[in-house]
Parts: structure tokens; sequence; C-alpha cells
């Protein structure tokens, strides 16, 4: 043996070349490289084997401690938590250094000031160019009670949203205003081990039903939200349950609510005149690398009981509203809308996607005159949206691209406007705006936006978890004859005015000071389209909108977010 491994290494060398020998050597040497070739495959199939186990283990360990959920990547789309980010359990607070407060985890506590300076120079929400400058305020507190009586569990929400230094009045502005009033005030019944058993891998499937007031977000904020970016919250009232939480393999939600009616200088109330219906599904298992979530929601509303608009305005209040007007809010409607939305990340990639389908229908009232009264007509719209998105997980800045398209159907009439065709205009409920623009310029309805956007996590010195983003937009009417909701209702009953919106860039840098205190800057442009421009000179319109104004609009921001605990 000890001669082949002195003849192989000679022959491997080059150094072996005596004739006589040579060929005995070389024998020897192919038979230890075969030897040795064999061994190399075995010992490489072993270690590779051993990966795959390591990998599965810890894949496996990743599972059992996250459950069957994954975490979307889309822009925009993270749901606030319940409860809200900036509540933390007692003893898990600075009150922990005292001894009365150091057990105490069956106490959630919250308190959030943010204090926001705007400046808006030509803002297209307003139907004439101005710069407006306003300080935004909001103060949340929230308080509750966990674990220690369960099943029975409560929670209370309070919040404060004043706006100060702005050229418009404050009486009538619900966006902005709504002084001390509860966000949230609900019992609960919650059972962590529920009739529901358990998953696959072991986790509980808890149960809970909770009823009073109530504010949550669902699916991508799109139809249901709190709106954490506005300075006031989309509240509901009446009754709400949920089977099963992120980490099962399946999850539902079912809910049967009054939406809140908000007002600047008196307590809210409740809006009679319509009532919300929903049942959501999640389902995880099928695939770790999608999430399924179909749903149905139904919003009927009673005519005779509309009495006020959305910032807390008398339709009867001749101050404000003519007769006719009030007569083309005061309509029943009946809204079914069932969707499904996909989302997940590409197995072995940092390709993520998220992508949802909407189909509405009904009926719905429309007043055409005093002679003919209301008719009746069908609701007939649709939604989509589709983001793909990849990671650049390696780098350290982790940056993400990603590209999106959404579309909602907009409601096409006749030049008159005493139209009889059917109602084609996305209802989108009771969602969040500022995923389609960072203006605030864009609702889901009548819309086509495609966006490229940049997501990173710039290293800094002295500052950790900055976040960046960034993004180009390009806006379209879906129908040329529906009206932009969100720049002041202006429209063109003629479609002459063109599709084309405009297009829009932002920035956005979040700067987490320390665990009490966040800074959020941001700046956007928009460039005015065909439509803006033009629109404002279509018949009716001369009177109300500035015909002189500029093409384009700046909106810079700062905010400054502190927290209690």
């Amino acid at each position: 043996m000890q001669f082949k491994k002195i003849t192989l290494a000679m022959a491997a060398t080059g150094l072996w070349w005596a004739s006589g020998v040579a060929g005995v050597s070389l024998a020897y040497a192919a038979e230890e490289v075969a030897e040795t070739s064999v061994e190399d495959v075995e010992q490489k199939k072993k270690i590779e084997a051993r990966l795959a186990e390591i990998k599965a283990e810890e894949k496996a360990a990743a599972k059992a401690a996250n459950g069957y959920y994954v975490e979307r990547r889309s822009y925009g789309t993270q749901k606030e938590t319940e409860p809200p980010r900036y509540v933390r359990q007692l003893n898990k607070t600075w009150l922990k250094e005292y001894d009365t407060f150091a057990d105490i985890d069956w106490l959630d506590v919250g308190l959030e000031y943010r204090a926001r300076y705007e400046h808006r120079d030509n803002d297209f929400r307003r139907a004439r160019e101005n710069v407006d400058d306003p300080i935004l305020l909001r103060t949340r507190a929230y308080l509750g009670l966990k674990n220690i009586l369960d099943p029975f569990r409560f929670a209370v929400e309070a919040q404060d949203s004043r706006r100060n230094n702005s050229d418009y009045t404050r009486s009538n502005d619900t966006r902005d205003v709504d002084k001390a009033d509860f966000v949230q005030a609900y019992l609960e019944l919650y059972y962590k081990d529920s009739i529901f058993g358990k998953d696959d891998l072991g986790n509980s499937r808890p149960f809970w039903v909770r009823g009073g007031r109530l504010a949550w977000e669902s699916l991508d904020r799109r139809l249901i939200a709190r709106n954490e970016w506005r300075n006031t919250t989309n509240t509901f009232q009446g009754v709400r349950a949920n089977i099963g939480e992120k980490k099962n393999d399946w999850q539902l939600e079912a809910f049967a609510v009054q939406p809140v009616q908000r007002f600047t200088d008196k307590l809210d109330e409740v809006d009679h005149s319509q009532n919300f219906y929903g049942v959501i599904g999640d389902w995880r298992r099928w695939s770790e690398y999608v999430t399924i979530q179909p749903y149905y929601f139904l919003l009927r509303q009673n005519g005779d009981d509309v009495v006020f608009d959305p910032n807390g305005n008398s339709y009867s209040d001749r101050r404000v509203y003519t007769a006719a007007q009030q007569n083309q809010a005061r309509i029943d409607r009946e809204i079914h809308t069932g969707g499904v939305r996909v989302f997940g990340v590409l197995p072995g990639t940092q390709w993520d996607y998220d992508a949802s389908y909407v189909k509405q229908w009904g009926e719905v009232q429309r007043f055409i005159s005093n002679a003919v009264g209301y008719i009746n007509v069908d609701h007939d719209a649709f939604a989509y949206n589709a983001e793909i998105g990849y990671t650049f997980a390696k780098h350290p800045w982790k940056p993400r691209f990603s590209t999106s398209y959404g579309v909602a159907s907009g409601d096409k009439t006749t030049p008159t406007g005493a139209d009889r065709t059917d109602s084609g205009r996305f209802d989108r409920l009771f969602g969040f705006a500022r995923p389609w623009s960072n203006n605030d310029y864009i609702q889901m309805e009548n819309i086509r936006a495609a966006k490229v956007r940049v997501e990173f996590d710039p290293q800094v010195p002295y500052l950790t978890n900055v976040k960046v983003d960034t993004g180009f937009s390009w806006y379209q009417l879906d129908d040329a004859t529906d009206r932009w909701n969100a720049g002041a209702n202006l429209r063109d009953r003629t479609g002459n005015s063109g599709r084309d919106l405009g297009k829009e860039y932002d920035l956005r840098v979040r700067f987490p000071i320390n665990q009490y205190a966040a800074l959020n800057l941001g700046y956007a442009h928009f460039w005015a389209g065909d439509f803006v421009q033009d629109a404002v000179s279509a018949p009716g319109n001369t009177a109300t909108f500035d015909q002189n104004r500029s093409k384009s609009s700046d909106f810079f921001y700062t905010e400054l977010t502190l927290y209690g605990f």
C-alpha cells in the first residue's frame, strides 16, 4: 500500500518516467484514483444529505415558531396590529422597574402623540389654487384587560384629532378634525383553547367575539382600514367574531356592524342608515408559498335614514346643500362585494407577489328629477390590483424593487346627467387611499394606476432601522365621463377632457429615534394631466374651479410621533 501511495504521488507530479516500472505504477495509481473518487462521491453525498437535514430542521423550527403565517411584502398593505402597535403589556414597559407593576401581565396600555406639519402648494383636493401649511395633531390612549378574567376581556381606545394653522375651516372637516372621542370600546369573550381544536403544528385555534365600538383593518387595507395616515379614524359599532389566528393553517372572520358618523365638535354617532356585513377567510395550508383570502361583504343603505355627509354636514342644511343634492344623497343601496386575494413569495427565490380581484353587484336608487323621482338601476363594478417585487436579501441595505398596476371601475354617464344606465363606479367601502397616492389624490374608484417603487434600509451611522421608499406613478381615469373624487369631485360628463389624470413622484424617510420617538419625512410632486387642466372649463365647472391654476403641485411633510410606553 505504501508503494502504491509513493507511485501515485510520483505519477501525479510527473516525476516517474522509468519505462520498466511505469506501467505497474500507473496501474496502481489508477486504482488509487478510482478508490479516492468513490470515497469522495460518497462523502459528498453524506455532506449534502446532512446539509439538507439541517435546512429541513431550520425550516421546521421556523415553521413551529411562525406557524403557517407568511408576511406579505407588498407596499403599504401591512395591517395595523390588534392591539395597535403603540400598545404595550404593562410589565414590559418602563413601569416594570416598580415592584407594584413588575408582574402585571394582564393589562395593556398605550399612549401616542403625533404632530405633523404639512406644506401643500396648489392642493388639487381643493377646487382653487392655494398654499396651505396645516399642523395636524393626534393623541391616542389605550387600555385593555386580558387573561385575568378570561374569557371576559375589554378594551378602550380614545382619540383626539385637531388641525391648526390652516386656511380652511375646521368646523366640518372630519378628515382631519374629530375632537375627543372613542375609537374603540368593546367587551370580548376570548377562548384560547376553543372547540375548533388545533392545527397540524399543534397551535391552538382561539375563538373570540367582540361587541361595541370597533376599529380594525382587513385584507390589504383597500376595503376596510383604520386609515392610520389620516388624522381621524374609521370606526364601527356592532359585533365582530374570529376563529383562529395568523399562525394557524386557516382563519375565519365575520362581522355585522354599522359605521360611526364622525363630527368635529361633538360626540360621534352611529350611522343608522347603513348596515355592513362581511366574512373573510385565510387559507394558508395549501402551500407555504401562497396565502389565499376569499371574502364577501354586503353594504345596505336605507335612504330615508341618510342625514349627514361624511363631514357631518346635514343634507337638510340649505346653506350647504340644495334640495336636489339632498335627494341625490338619500338613496337606497344594496351592494354585494366578493373577491379573492393571493400573496406570497415564489419558492427558492426573493420574488414576491400580491394580487386581488373584486367584483361588485347589486341595486341602487338614482334620483332623476322632481318629476320622475327615483329609479332603480343595477350596480355592476369591479377592481383588481397586482404587484410583483424582488428583494436583494444579501445586500446590506436589502433593497426591494416592485411594480404594480391597479384598476377600479368608473361609471359611464350621459352628458345631461339624467342617467338611466347601470351604476358602474366601484364603491371603495371603508378602505385606505394612501397606497394609491402619497398626495392623497387617488381613491379606489374610477382609476387606473401604474407604479414602480424602491424600498431599502440604508445603513446610517448612529441610526438603526432607518427605512426609505420612493416611487413613480402614472394615473388615468377608468371612465372619462366619471368624477375625480379626491380632486374636489372634478368631472366632465362629456368625456372631452380625456382620461389623463397625471403623474406623481414621492419619497419617504422614516427615522426611529429611539423606542419612545420616531420621525417621518415625506415629499410628493404631482404633474396634472390633460383631464385636470381641461375639465375645469367643462360645462358647469367654470364657477367652481380655478381656471388659471398651476399645472403641478408640491406636498412636503414632517411628522414626529412620541410614545408613552
